[in-house]
């Protein structure tokens, strides 16, 4: 796990491109504490940079970027490919030779062999770049799951990508304006939903696509999508199915030169993980979790209780509201860019590595993959309610403005705005998952941006055609390529790396995931995770019995007392209501981040004007 930076250009750029790539590669040096280095190709059209985490060969013949051995290509590359070994074989028995026992060198001699198509045999989470010295393109390529995030910005001939926008920023060469699109999506969903940033001009690029740049043009091309494909498969069979994906999966992200630990909640994901770890590996296993003052929240015992059922060295982080208001300052100079999430993974991410761990596995996944979410039968109903008032459009329609104007709850407004669109389950996830409504969303974007603005209410969707899923599986769908891709991943691995953490999710696996896919929604969705607690009989009665909570906090409270003073300037018209509790942590938030991007670009140019 690392961080990657570069710049690319077809003209002589006036300015200093070891001074811009340096500014970069600082901003990304939390991300790989281990090593770094620059490439500049001769004709500078090409410039890279990297910081490492050294975790498979931690001798100097993994440093970055790296070079094939004629020179020809460069590689940057964060990530971990944990197939690795089985490819290097297959390379070694067609005639290649190795320098290193890195899965790098394996993505760059798979580009040499087989162009863009080599990322169709990479199973892992990866962002990278390789750039061809003769033929003067870049090649630039994010997992399939969206595991790993990689953003990039273009202005005429020139096109600069990084880990982290932060490095993007700090480049200086992007103006800073707030995107509209990626306001009003955060606002709407509490996180800025792909290919979008907050920052105009600035984009991720999306899960499993590629892009080429040559002459300063980019091809874009999305290379995998998440498809599901049921067939007639037994109850039996699909626990078998799950069982000895899990397994492999497990089995695979365990493949490290440095020691491995896991995020334990207590929940059924987490307790999964360990369950099928202890089945694979030999050595003791070590846990890490947080807990909490508050009774309510706290589920530090069963964690314990877990760590010992399975023999694991267990260590716990117990966390008040007045050492949450320590780490909070910390927390907020963390964030990427603004999201309701990510404190959990940034304290437990703490925890990890002051015990000097440097990768940890984690259940993230589960919920997305088995059904855990209230989402999967609550989101139907609503389809279901709403196509018996199709018959009536009229009163639909005017319930739903009712609703919208009146209603004396974020919820009910939300429900308005469903009531107002096309019948989609897609417009039924974003009313379910929503934070603010469209009108209350448009409202906050124009505060922001100090003028009247047009924004489409817009609905995640999916890219099949209509009844290609079950209701279940379309949820399926949509929970994995938006709450989980734009939300839980990209905090996992911005508050893990934050501590130069590297976070592995064995559940969000593409091998995984493709096995499971033709397993029927029925048995794969079946309410509270039946089918992975059937495929995992480790599980102890008392874990899979007991009411799913979650890995949360008693932000609330905290809100009301510890943490009162981050919470009052919030930039929002009166008439927003700023309760429950994550409306206001998510304007606080988006506020912080917002004076602090415009901070920190205000000093460095005072800074050149100097």
């Amino acid at each position: 796990m690392c961080g990657i930076a570069g710049i690319l250009t077809i003209n002589q750029y006036q300015g200093s491109l070891e001074k811009i790539i340096q500014q970069m590669q600082s901003a990304l040096k939390h991300r790989g504490p281990d090593d770094a280095g620059i490439y500049i190709s001769k004709d500078r059209q090409a410039t890279f940079a990297h910081t490492r985490l050294a975790i498979l060969d931690l001798s100097p013949a993994g440093h970055q970027p790296m070079s094939s051995a004629d020179g020809r290509y460069w590689i940057t590359f964060n990530g971990e490919i944990y197939n690795f070994q089985e490819l290097r074989q297959d390379l070694i028995a067609q005639g290649e030779k190795f320098h290193s026992q890195t899965d790098t060198e394996v993505i760059l001699k798979l580009y040499q062999r087989m162009g863009a198509d080599c990322v169709q045999h990479l199973r892992g989470m990866f962002a990278f770049a390789i750039w061809d010295d003769l033929e003067k393109t870049c090649f630039l390529a994010r997992d399939p799951l969206g595991i790993k995030p990689l953003y990039y910005w273009q202005s005429g001939s020139t096109l600069i990508f990084a880990s982290e926008l932060k490095a993007v920023l700090a480049s200086r060469l992007p103006a800073i304006s707030l995107s509209t699109e990626g306001l009003y999506g955060y606002l709407i969903s509490g996180s800025v939903p792909e290919p979008y940033t907050l920052i105009e001009n600035i984009h991720c690029l999306a899960a499993g696509h590629w892009l080429f740049w040559q002459n300063a043009n980019l091809i874009k091309k999305q290379y995998w999508q998440i498809n599901f494909t049921p067939q007639t498969i037994s109850p039996l069979a699909s626990q078998e199915i799950v069982r000895n994906a899990l397994v492999d999966s497990i089995k695979h992200h365990f493949i490290s030169d440095v020691p491995v630990g896991i995020f334990l909640s207590g929940g059924i994901d987490s307790t999964s993980v360990l369950a099928l770890a202890k089945q694979t590996q030999h050595e003791q296993l070590c846990t890490y979790s947080i807990a909490f003052e508050e009774t309510q929240w706290n589920e530090g015992d069963i964690a314990k209780n877990v760590a010992n059922h399975f023999g694991a060295k267990h260590t716990e982080y117990k966390i008040t509201s007045s050492s949450a208001k320590t780490l909070l300052p910390k927390f907020l100079t963390a964030i990427d860019q603004p999201s309701v999430d990510g404190f959990n993974t940034f304290c437990v991410s703490k925890l990890a590595h002051e015990s000097g761990i440097k990768v940890v596995l984690s259940g993230l996944g589960g919920d997305e993959i088995f059904g855990g979410y209230h989402s999967f039968q609550k989101i139907p109903q609503m389809m279901k309610w709403r196509q018996k008032l199709q018959s009536l459009p009229f009163i639909s329609d005017s319930i739903g403005k009712g609703l919208t104007q009146w209603g004396n709850s974020p919820k009910i407004t939300r429900l308005g705005d469903f009531l107002q669109q096309t019948p989609s389950l897609a417009a039924a996830y974003r009313s379910f998952r929503g934070i603010f409504s469209h009108q209350e969303a448009c409202a906050i974007v124009q505060q922001y941006i100090g003028k009247q603005v047009s924004l489409k209410d817009t609905s995640p969707s999916s890219p099949y055609p209509e009844h290609k899923f079950t209701p279940e599986d379309e949820v399926s769908f949509l929970e994995l390529s938006c709450y989980m891709r734009n939300q839980l991943l990209r905090d996992s691995d911005v508050m893990s790396m934050n501590w130069g953490l590297e976070l592995r999710v064995p559940l969000v696996d593409r091998a995984l995931l493709e096995a499971v896919s033709s397993i029927p929604s029925n048995i794969r969705l079946a309410k509270g995770k039946q089918l992975l607690i059937q495929a995992v009989p480790e599980l102890p009665d008392w874990i899979t019995n007991k009411p799913k909570k979650g890995f949360s906090f008693p932000f609330e409270q905290w809100m009301m007392g510890e943490f009162g003073d981050y919470f009052n300037n919030l930039n929002i018209p009166n008439n927003i209501a700023i309760t429950p509790w994550y409306r206001r942590w998510s304007l606080a938030i988006l506020n912080y981040w917002w004076e602090q991007v415009q901070h920190e670009n205000t000093a460095i140019d005072l800074q050149s004007v100097a």
